[in-house]
């Protein structure tokens, strides 16, 4: 295989941290690809086991592979800026050190950007690996993730959890530069990322075909670090919420007030948005207050946003089940709105 030692077409960002037991299987993946022009720039962040061996005879085999050595650690924001700023082609593929990518995934990716120059960022479908490892907490997850595809699905959902699979994006590079990289503000780097990328303006694209396998293992991030726990969600959602959606609004509403809504507002409260009230359509909590807001009847809600110049409602519901009830109930209880310019999906 020749290399062109000039600008490659994609940089693969691939942060490492004792990943001896799949770091082989995931470069060679990167390998197989059938896009030849490409780098991958590995960020062993402090291993402790054979990772830095195996990436510095991959290196030495494939000047493809490019090799950043931390010698104490600095977490998964640290290891992805410092990679990131030796990436060196206008493309910038995400992968971890434990998933294997499609022979095709790359190519493909690339040549959806390159015909659709609108787009800021593609991403794929997903497969998580071993079979007897998935739980159903993840495999619905899956489900709702993989089924949205277009720009306006992703938007859509964004506020509801994260829609995106971190290692299976592609990203241009300018896009990367614009928003200012990864930030660690105390929750999920790729979803701050994704939430600033939409704020500014970005599109989104996902692919249909699934051409990443994404390990599933006890000791992922996601699992294990707080800053991945559902609250450390909502506080984002709700800082990226008054940023954006709910910014110059004159009156915030929200749907739902069992646990997930009075939740969602005691964060948005810290932002400095107080809801009007709660709407719930559950005769025990209808009279009552949440967080010393009244709780109303949908039937009410009409009239109350009718006395605003610029209202927005949010749904504050946990299954996707009953956001669909919530959705059809919205448009019959208040027929102008519109989702995604008056009101948006939360958990």
């Amino acid at each position: 295989m020749v290399y062109d030692r000039g600008m490659p077409a994609v940089s693969v960002l691939m942060p490492c941290l004792n990943a001896e037991a799949t770091l082989g299987e995931a470069l060679e993946s990167l390998a197989a690809q059938t896009l030849a022009d490409v780098e991958v720039v590995a960020v062993d962040d402090g291993s402790t086991d054979a990772t830095a061996a195996i990436l510095a005879a991959r290196a030495a085999a494939d000047p493809r592979v490019r090799v950043l050595r931390r010698a104490r650690r600095g977490g998964i924001v640290a290891a992805l800026n410092e990679g990131l700023a030796a990436c060196r082609a206008p493309l910038v593929a995400r992968m971890d050190a434990d998933d294997i990518a499609h022979p095709e995934r790359l190519a493909r990716q690339a040549a959806h950007l390159d015909a659709h120059p609108e787009t800021a960022l593609v991403a794929c479908r997903v497969e998580a690996f071993p079979a007897e490892a998935v739980r159903e907490g993840l495999a619905l997850y899956l489900d709702w993730m993989n089924g949205l595809l277009t720009d306006a699905d992703l938007r859509r959902e964004m506020f509801v959890e994260s829609p995106l699979p971190h290692p299976g994006v592609v990203i241009r590079r300018p896009w990367l530069d614009r928003v200012g990289g990864y930030r660690d503000m105390g929750w999920a780097e790729d979803y701050d990322l994704w939430l600033r990328l939409m704020l500014a303006g970005a599109r989104f694209a996902k692919l249909p075909e699934t051409l990443l396998r994404w390990r599933e293992r006890p000791d992922r991030l996601t699992r294990s670090d707080p800053r991945y726990a559902p609250e450390s969600f909502r506080r984002a959602k709700a800082h990226f919420l008054a940023a954006g959606p709910l910014r110059g609004r004159d009156a915030l509403y929200i749907w739902g007030a069992g646990d997930l809504g009075p939740k969602i507002a005691r964060h948005l409260e810290e932002e400095g948005i107080v809801p009007e009230a709660f709407v719930d359509i559950d005769p025990l909590k209808i009279g009552r207050t949440r967080r010393g807001r009244p709780v109303v009847a949908p039937a009410a809600l009409a009239g109350r946003l009718a006395g605003h110049a610029s209202p927005a409602l949010l749904a504050a519901v946990g299954s996707r089940g009953a956001r669909e009830i919530v959705r059809r109930r919205i448009a019959g209880s208040a027929p102008g709105l519109v989702e995604g310019r008056d009101w948006w999906a939360v958990a």
